[in-house]
Protein backbone atom coordinates (compact mmCIF):
# COMPACT_ATOMS: atom_id res chain seq x y z
CA UNK A 1 0.00 0.00 0.00
CA UNK A 2 0.73 3.63 -0.55
CA UNK A 3 0.74 5.66 2.72
CA UNK A 4 0.46 9.18 3.48
CA UNK A 5 0.84 10.48 7.20
CA UNK A 6 0.64 14.18 7.80
CA UNK A 7 2.55 15.91 10.22
CA UNK A 8 5.95 16.89 11.25
CA UNK A 9 6.83 15.99 14.50
CA UNK A 10 8.30 13.18 16.92
CA UNK A 11 4.83 11.85 17.06
CA UNK A 12 4.70 11.38 13.07
CA UNK A 13 8.33 10.12 13.19
CA UNK A 14 7.68 7.52 15.21
CA UNK A 15 4.63 6.38 13.59
CA UNK A 16 6.16 6.39 10.64
CA UNK A 17 9.37 4.04 11.89
CA UNK A 18 6.43 1.46 12.62
CA UNK A 19 4.91 1.77 9.57
CA UNK A 20 7.53 1.01 7.87
CA UNK A 21 8.38 -1.61 9.53
CA UNK A 22 5.39 -3.48 8.10
CA UNK A 23 5.65 -5.21 5.13
CA UNK A 24 2.09 -4.00 3.54
CA UNK A 25 3.61 -0.42 3.16
CA UNK A 26 5.22 -0.62 0.14
CA UNK A 27 6.01 3.19 -0.26
CA UNK A 28 5.71 5.90 2.80
CA UNK A 29 5.43 9.72 2.45
CA UNK A 30 5.48 12.29 5.38
CA UNK A 31 3.79 15.98 4.73
CA UNK A 32 5.57 17.82 5.93
CA UNK A 33 7.71 15.47 7.42
CA UNK A 34 11.20 16.56 9.28
CA UNK A 35 15.06 15.75 9.11
CA UNK A 36 14.64 13.04 10.74
CA UNK A 37 11.83 11.65 8.64
CA UNK A 38 13.15 12.16 5.91
CA UNK A 39 15.89 9.54 6.44
CA UNK A 40 13.14 6.45 6.25
CA UNK A 41 10.26 8.18 3.95
CA UNK A 42 9.98 10.80 1.05
CA UNK A 43 8.91 13.86 2.71
CA UNK A 44 6.57 16.17 0.63
CA UNK A 45 5.44 19.88 0.69
CA UNK A 46 1.74 20.24 2.01
CA UNK A 47 -0.65 22.26 3.49
CA UNK A 48 -1.96 19.56 5.62
CA UNK A 49 -4.92 21.78 6.76
CA UNK A 50 -6.62 22.25 3.38
CA UNK A 51 -8.18 19.24 2.61
CA UNK A 52 -8.79 19.65 -0.78
CA UNK A 53 -4.79 20.02 -1.06
CA UNK A 54 -4.63 16.78 -0.04
CA UNK A 55 -6.99 15.11 -1.77
CA UNK A 56 -5.41 16.30 -4.84
CA UNK A 57 -1.99 15.56 -3.49
CA UNK A 58 -3.39 11.53 -2.49
CA UNK A 59 -4.94 11.33 -6.44
CA UNK A 60 -1.85 12.45 -7.64
CA UNK A 61 0.52 10.28 -5.89
CA UNK A 62 -1.83 6.95 -5.81
CA UNK A 63 -2.09 6.99 -2.00
CA UNK A 64 -4.09 4.49 -0.79
CA UNK A 65 -4.56 5.09 3.25
CA UNK A 66 -3.99 8.28 5.02
CA UNK A 67 -2.82 8.44 8.67
CA UNK A 68 -3.53 11.89 10.45
CA UNK A 69 -0.64 12.74 13.11
CA UNK A 70 -1.91 16.13 14.28
CA UNK A 71 -4.94 17.76 15.60
CA UNK A 72 -5.40 20.99 13.87
CA UNK A 73 -6.26 18.86 10.02
CA UNK A 74 -8.77 16.80 12.02
CA UNK A 75 -10.51 20.01 13.45
CA UNK A 76 -10.32 21.57 10.35
CA UNK A 77 -12.60 18.45 8.50
CA UNK A 78 -9.64 17.00 6.41
CA UNK A 79 -10.10 13.48 7.27
CA UNK A 80 -14.23 14.64 5.97
CA UNK A 81 -12.46 15.78 2.61
CA UNK A 82 -10.66 12.36 2.50
CA UNK A 83 -13.85 10.37 3.31
CA UNK A 84 -16.03 12.24 0.96
CA UNK A 85 -13.27 11.06 -1.79
CA UNK A 86 -13.51 8.02 -1.20
CA UNK A 87 -9.99 7.52 0.70
CA UNK A 88 -9.83 5.55 3.44
CA UNK A 89 -8.33 7.51 6.37
CA UNK A 90 -7.35 6.98 10.19
CA UNK A 91 -8.49 10.10 12.08
CA UNK A 92 -12.28 11.03 13.39
CA UNK A 93 -14.74 13.69 11.76
CA UNK A 94 -14.33 17.41 11.98
CA UNK A 95 -18.04 16.86 14.40
CA UNK A 96 -15.85 13.98 16.53
CA UNK A 97 -12.45 15.84 17.00
CA UNK A 98 -14.57 18.44 18.61
CA UNK A 99 -13.52 16.51 21.72
CA UNK A 100 -10.17 17.78 21.74
CA UNK A 101 -10.99 20.82 19.87
CA UNK A 102 -13.72 22.22 22.37
CA UNK A 103 -13.22 21.66 25.95
CA UNK A 104 -17.11 22.94 26.91
CA UNK A 105 -18.18 19.86 24.19
CA UNK A 106 -15.93 17.68 25.90
CA UNK A 107 -17.98 18.05 29.32
CA UNK A 108 -20.96 18.45 27.57
CA UNK A 109 -20.54 15.35 26.21
CA UNK A 110 -19.44 13.94 29.72
CA UNK A 111 -22.33 15.01 31.14
CA UNK A 112 -24.58 13.35 29.45
CA UNK A 113 -22.53 10.34 29.43
CA UNK A 114 -22.42 10.51 32.87
CA UNK A 115 -18.47 9.91 32.92
CA UNK A 116 -16.48 11.08 35.80
CA UNK A 117 -14.48 14.24 35.65
CA UNK A 118 -14.48 17.52 37.16
CA UNK A 119 -16.77 20.23 37.89
CA UNK A 120 -16.67 22.76 35.57
CA UNK A 121 -18.04 26.07 34.41
CA UNK A 122 -17.85 27.69 31.38
CA UNK A 123 -16.98 31.36 30.09
CA UNK A 124 -17.24 33.92 27.42
CA UNK A 125 -16.52 36.88 29.45
CA UNK A 126 -13.54 37.40 31.76
CA UNK A 127 -15.41 39.36 34.55
CA UNK A 128 -17.85 36.46 35.14
CA UNK A 129 -14.96 34.06 34.75
CA UNK A 130 -12.85 36.34 37.83
CA UNK A 131 -16.17 36.35 40.03
CA UNK A 132 -16.10 32.38 39.67
CA UNK A 133 -12.41 32.24 40.77
CA UNK A 134 -12.89 34.61 44.04
CA UNK A 135 -15.97 32.36 44.62
CA UNK A 136 -14.11 28.61 44.38
CA UNK A 137 -10.86 30.09 45.42
CA UNK A 138 -7.45 28.13 44.50
CA UNK A 139 -5.82 25.63 43.36
CA UNK A 140 -8.26 25.91 40.36
CA UNK A 141 -7.69 24.81 36.54
CA UNK A 142 -8.15 27.46 33.48
CA UNK A 143 -8.22 26.23 30.32
CA UNK A 144 -8.67 27.84 26.83
CA UNK A 145 -11.62 26.25 25.59
CA UNK A 146 -9.99 25.34 21.91
CA UNK A 147 -6.75 24.16 20.12
CA UNK A 148 -3.87 26.10 21.98
CA UNK A 149 -1.31 23.35 21.03
CA UNK A 150 -0.90 21.80 24.14
CA UNK A 151 -0.58 25.02 26.15
CA UNK A 152 -4.05 26.28 27.08
CA UNK A 153 -4.41 24.71 30.32
CA UNK A 154 -2.99 26.68 33.82
CA UNK A 155 -3.02 24.74 37.08
CA UNK A 156 -3.32 27.82 39.41
CA UNK A 157 -1.97 26.94 42.27
CA UNK A 158 -3.34 31.05 43.81
CA UNK A 159 -5.78 33.12 43.56
CA UNK A 160 -3.92 35.67 41.20
CA UNK A 161 -2.49 32.89 38.95
CA UNK A 162 -5.63 32.33 37.83
CA UNK A 163 -6.99 35.58 37.51
CA UNK A 164 -3.93 36.05 35.52
CA UNK A 165 -4.82 33.18 33.27
CA UNK A 166 -7.96 34.81 33.05
CA UNK A 167 -6.29 38.05 31.72
CA UNK A 168 -4.09 36.15 29.34
CA UNK A 169 -6.55 34.14 28.07
CA UNK A 170 -8.97 37.14 27.01
CA UNK A 171 -6.39 39.29 26.33
CA UNK A 172 -5.30 37.17 23.18
CA UNK A 173 -2.29 34.93 24.85
CA UNK A 174 -3.79 32.15 23.05
CA UNK A 175 -5.33 33.25 19.97
CA UNK A 176 -8.63 32.29 19.44
CA UNK A 177 -8.45 29.14 21.37
CA UNK A 178 -9.06 31.64 24.56
CA UNK A 179 -12.27 33.08 23.37
CA UNK A 180 -14.02 30.97 25.90
CA UNK A 181 -12.77 29.42 28.76
CA UNK A 182 -13.54 26.19 30.89
CA UNK A 183 -12.41 26.52 34.36
CA UNK A 184 -12.47 23.42 36.50
CA UNK A 185 -12.25 21.68 39.97
CA UNK A 186 -8.68 21.31 40.51
CA UNK A 187 -8.68 17.37 40.71
CA UNK A 188 -6.22 15.43 43.00
CA UNK A 189 -4.34 12.39 42.64
CA UNK A 190 -2.13 10.96 39.74
CA UNK A 191 -2.35 11.99 36.12
CA UNK A 192 -2.06 9.13 33.47
CA UNK A 193 -2.69 8.53 29.86
CA UNK A 194 -4.69 5.94 27.81
CA UNK A 195 -4.81 5.34 24.67
CA UNK A 196 -7.69 3.38 22.69
CA UNK A 197 -8.00 2.57 18.89
CA UNK A 198 -11.96 3.45 18.04
CA UNK A 199 -13.80 2.40 14.46
CA UNK A 200 -17.26 3.80 15.81
CA UNK A 201 -18.41 1.12 17.38
CA UNK A 202 -15.71 -1.19 19.45
CA UNK A 203 -13.20 0.23 21.45
CA UNK A 204 -9.84 -1.88 21.44
CA UNK A 205 -6.89 -0.76 24.44
CA UNK A 206 -3.60 -0.53 22.92
CA UNK A 207 -1.26 0.81 26.06
CA UNK A 208 -1.06 3.26 28.66
CA UNK A 209 2.04 5.70 29.45
CA UNK A 210 2.71 9.08 31.30
CA UNK A 211 4.57 12.23 30.80
CA UNK A 212 5.79 15.09 32.11
CA UNK A 213 4.78 18.29 30.88
CA UNK A 214 6.39 21.04 33.32
CA UNK A 215 9.84 21.95 32.15
CA UNK A 216 11.32 21.45 35.43
CA UNK A 217 12.42 18.48 36.95
CA UNK A 218 10.84 17.31 40.25
CA UNK A 219 7.65 18.60 37.62
CA UNK A 220 7.94 22.00 38.41
CA UNK A 221 7.85 25.57 36.42
CA UNK A 222 5.43 26.18 33.44
CA UNK A 223 3.52 23.73 31.31
CA UNK A 224 5.16 22.58 28.11
CA UNK A 225 3.80 20.13 25.15
CA UNK A 226 5.85 17.27 26.95
CA UNK A 227 9.21 17.05 28.39
CA UNK A 228 9.04 12.89 27.91
CA UNK A 229 6.94 9.68 28.83
CA UNK A 230 6.84 6.31 29.46
CA UNK A 231 5.10 3.25 28.96
CA UNK A 232 3.25 1.46 30.46
CA UNK A 233 2.19 3.57 33.82
CA UNK A 234 2.20 1.68 36.61
CA UNK A 235 -0.54 3.39 38.37
CA UNK A 236 -2.83 2.58 35.36
CA UNK A 237 -3.52 -0.92 36.18
CA UNK A 238 -5.86 -3.21 34.63
CA UNK A 239 -8.72 -2.88 37.20
CA UNK A 240 -8.35 0.87 36.55
CA UNK A 241 -8.12 0.95 32.42
CA UNK A 242 -11.16 -1.36 32.80
CA UNK A 243 -13.39 1.30 34.90
CA UNK A 244 -12.23 3.59 32.44
CA UNK A 245 -13.37 1.61 29.35
CA UNK A 246 -16.20 0.92 31.08
CA UNK A 247 -17.15 4.37 32.87
CA UNK A 248 -15.72 6.75 30.78
CA UNK A 249 -14.22 5.25 26.59
CA UNK A 250 -17.35 3.75 26.09
CA UNK A 251 -20.39 6.08 27.42
CA UNK A 252 -18.54 8.41 25.64
CA UNK A 253 -18.06 6.63 22.02
CA UNK A 254 -21.92 5.76 22.62
CA UNK A 255 -23.20 8.97 23.24
CA UNK A 256 -20.90 10.00 20.25
CA UNK A 257 -22.48 7.57 18.02
CA UNK A 258 -26.32 8.46 19.49
CA UNK A 259 -25.41 12.07 18.11
CA UNK A 260 -24.77 10.92 14.25
CA UNK A 261 -21.24 11.87 15.01
CA UNK A 262 -19.45 8.02 15.57
CA UNK A 263 -16.22 8.12 16.42
CA UNK A 264 -12.73 6.77 14.41
CA UNK A 265 -9.20 7.29 15.15
CA UNK A 266 -7.50 6.50 18.57
CA UNK A 267 -9.26 8.28 21.35
CA UNK A 268 -6.03 9.66 24.00
CA UNK A 269 -8.23 10.07 27.76
CA UNK A 270 -6.59 11.77 29.83
CA UNK A 271 -7.13 10.48 33.45
CA UNK A 272 -6.60 11.71 37.25
CA UNK A 273 -6.33 8.41 39.57
CA UNK A 274 -6.71 8.65 43.20
CA UNK A 275 -7.61 5.87 45.60
CA UNK A 276 -8.10 3.32 42.26
CA UNK A 277 -11.03 5.50 40.67
CA UNK A 278 -9.97 7.56 37.26
CA UNK A 279 -11.71 10.75 36.13
CA UNK A 280 -11.28 12.33 33.04
CA UNK A 281 -8.65 15.40 32.77
CA UNK A 282 -9.49 16.01 29.13
CA UNK A 283 -9.56 13.74 25.66
CA UNK A 284 -7.35 14.45 22.41
CA UNK A 285 -8.25 12.89 19.11
CA UNK A 286 -4.94 12.17 18.39
CA UNK A 287 -1.87 10.21 19.52
CA UNK A 288 0.05 11.99 22.58
CA UNK A 289 3.33 13.61 21.32
CA UNK A 290 6.00 12.68 23.39
CA UNK A 291 3.42 9.28 24.62
CA UNK A 292 3.38 8.25 21.51
CA UNK A 293 6.53 7.56 20.80
CA UNK A 294 7.03 5.37 23.67
CA UNK A 295 3.87 3.45 22.51
CA UNK A 296 5.11 3.19 18.53
CA UNK A 297 8.42 1.86 20.43
CA UNK A 298 6.55 -1.16 22.11
CA UNK A 299 4.28 -1.66 19.83
CA UNK A 300 6.17 -2.01 16.37
CA UNK A 301 5.29 -3.27 13.04
CA UNK A 302 1.34 -4.37 14.06
CA UNK A 303 0.49 -0.76 14.06
CA UNK A 304 -0.07 -0.30 10.64
CA UNK A 305 -2.47 -3.46 10.88
CA UNK A 306 -4.12 -1.93 13.73
CA UNK A 307 -4.53 1.41 11.98
CA UNK A 308 -6.37 -0.02 9.50
CA UNK A 309 -8.39 -2.13 11.43
CA UNK A 310 -9.52 0.82 12.90
CA UNK A 311 -9.82 2.34 9.42
CA UNK A 312 -11.73 -0.10 7.87
CA UNK A 313 -14.02 -0.99 10.93
CA UNK A 314 -12.58 -4.24 11.84
CA UNK A 315 -11.60 -3.72 14.92
CA UNK A 316 -13.64 -6.22 17.03
CA UNK A 317 -11.60 -8.95 14.93
CA UNK A 318 -7.93 -7.54 15.87
CA UNK A 319 -5.60 -7.97 18.61
CA UNK A 320 -2.49 -6.26 20.20
CA UNK A 321 -0.09 -8.29 20.95
CA UNK A 322 2.14 -7.04 23.80
CA UNK A 323 6.24 -7.74 24.77
CA UNK A 324 6.28 -7.99 28.43
CA UNK A 325 8.74 -4.31 28.47
CA UNK A 326 8.96 -1.07 29.12
CA UNK A 327 9.70 2.27 26.92
CA UNK A 328 10.72 5.79 27.76
CA UNK A 329 11.42 9.11 25.57
CA UNK A 330 13.52 11.80 26.82
CA UNK A 331 12.51 15.26 24.82
CA UNK A 332 15.55 17.45 24.08
CA UNK A 333 14.35 21.02 24.04
CA UNK A 334 16.27 24.07 22.77
CA UNK A 335 17.51 26.32 25.52
CA UNK A 336 14.66 29.02 26.60
CA UNK A 337 11.76 26.51 25.59
CA UNK A 338 8.95 27.04 26.50
CA UNK A 339 9.44 30.77 26.28
CA UNK A 340 11.95 31.87 23.46
CA UNK A 341 14.15 30.14 22.10
CA UNK A 342 16.86 30.26 19.03
CA UNK A 343 16.54 27.75 15.53
CA UNK A 344 19.63 27.24 13.90
CA UNK A 345 21.96 25.55 16.44
CA UNK A 346 23.63 22.84 15.06
CA UNK A 347 23.45 19.10 16.54
CA UNK A 348 26.07 16.82 16.35
CA UNK A 349 26.76 12.94 17.74
CA UNK A 350 23.74 11.44 16.20
CA UNK A 351 25.61 9.22 14.36
CA UNK A 352 26.32 7.40 17.59
CA UNK A 353 22.83 6.47 18.70
CA UNK A 354 21.96 3.65 17.94
CA UNK A 355 18.98 2.77 15.72
CA UNK A 356 17.04 -0.46 16.16
CA UNK A 357 13.95 -1.80 17.76
CA UNK A 358 15.63 -1.01 21.19
CA UNK A 359 16.79 2.25 20.43
CA UNK A 360 15.88 4.89 18.20
CA UNK A 361 16.16 9.17 18.22
CA UNK A 362 13.29 10.54 16.71
CA UNK A 363 13.45 14.10 15.73
CA UNK A 364 10.73 16.39 16.35
CA UNK A 365 11.78 19.92 15.50
CA UNK A 366 14.50 19.57 13.21
CA UNK A 367 16.02 20.62 9.73
CA UNK A 368 18.72 19.53 7.46
CA UNK A 369 21.05 22.94 6.54
CA UNK A 370 24.31 22.23 4.26
CA UNK A 371 24.47 18.47 4.97
CA UNK A 372 24.26 18.93 9.22
CA UNK A 373 20.77 18.88 11.50
CA UNK A 374 19.83 21.73 12.90
CA UNK A 375 17.47 22.64 15.66
CA UNK A 376 14.17 23.94 13.57
CA UNK A 377 12.07 24.31 16.94
CA UNK A 378 11.14 23.79 20.89
CA UNK A 379 11.14 20.20 21.83
CA UNK A 380 13.72 18.34 19.05
CA UNK A 381 14.80 15.53 19.66
CA UNK A 382 12.70 12.47 21.37
CA UNK A 383 15.03 9.87 22.61
CA UNK A 384 13.70 6.85 23.25
CA UNK A 385 14.80 3.65 24.47
CA UNK A 386 12.86 0.07 25.31
CA UNK A 387 14.08 -2.69 28.03
CA UNK A 388 13.13 -5.36 30.15
CA UNK A 389 12.41 -3.03 33.16
CA UNK A 390 11.80 0.78 33.50
CA UNK A 391 14.96 0.82 34.66
CA UNK A 392 16.87 -0.01 32.22
CA UNK A 393 14.99 1.84 29.14
CA UNK A 394 16.18 5.09 31.02
CA UNK A 395 19.64 3.94 31.31
CA UNK A 396 19.63 3.31 27.59
CA UNK A 397 17.45 6.18 26.56
CA UNK A 398 19.77 8.74 28.66
CA UNK A 399 23.64 6.67 27.29
CA UNK A 400 22.25 8.23 24.47
CA UNK A 401 21.69 11.68 25.19
CA UNK A 402 25.14 11.83 26.81
CA UNK A 403 25.99 10.77 23.04
CA UNK A 404 24.53 13.92 21.80
CA UNK A 405 26.65 17.07 21.30
CA UNK A 406 24.31 20.09 21.71
CA UNK A 407 25.14 22.62 23.68
CA UNK A 408 22.09 24.97 22.99
CA UNK A 409 19.58 22.03 24.04
CA UNK A 410 18.56 20.87 27.60
CA UNK A 411 16.26 17.82 29.14
CA UNK A 412 14.95 16.69 32.38
CA UNK A 413 17.57 13.64 34.25
CA UNK A 414 14.28 12.70 36.09
CA UNK A 415 11.97 11.53 33.15
CA UNK A 416 10.09 8.38 35.02
CA UNK A 417 10.74 9.40 38.60
CA UNK A 418 7.48 8.82 40.04
CA UNK A 419 7.43 5.32 38.32
CA UNK A 420 11.13 5.19 39.95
Amino acid sequence: MNILILGSGGREHSIAWAVMQNPKCDKLIVAPGNAGIAQIAECATLDIEDGAAVVGFCDTNAIDFVIVGPEAPLAAGVADRLRDAGLLVFGPSKAAAELEASKRFTKEICDAAGAPTAAYAHFTDAEAARAYIREHGAPIVVKADGLAAGKGVIVAETEDQALAAIDDMFGGEFGTAGAEVVIEEFMRGEEASFFVLCDGETALPIGTAQDHKRVGEGDRGPNTGGMGAYSPAPVLTDEIAQKALDRIIRPTLAEMARRGTPYQGVLYAGLMIENGEPRLVEYNVRFGDPECQVLMMRLGAQVFDLLQAAAEGRLDEARVNWADDHAMTVVMAAKGYPGAYEKGSVIKGLEDCAEDSFHMVFHAGTAETDGRIVAAGGRVLNVTARGASLMQARDRAYAMVDRIDWPEGFCRRDIGWRAL
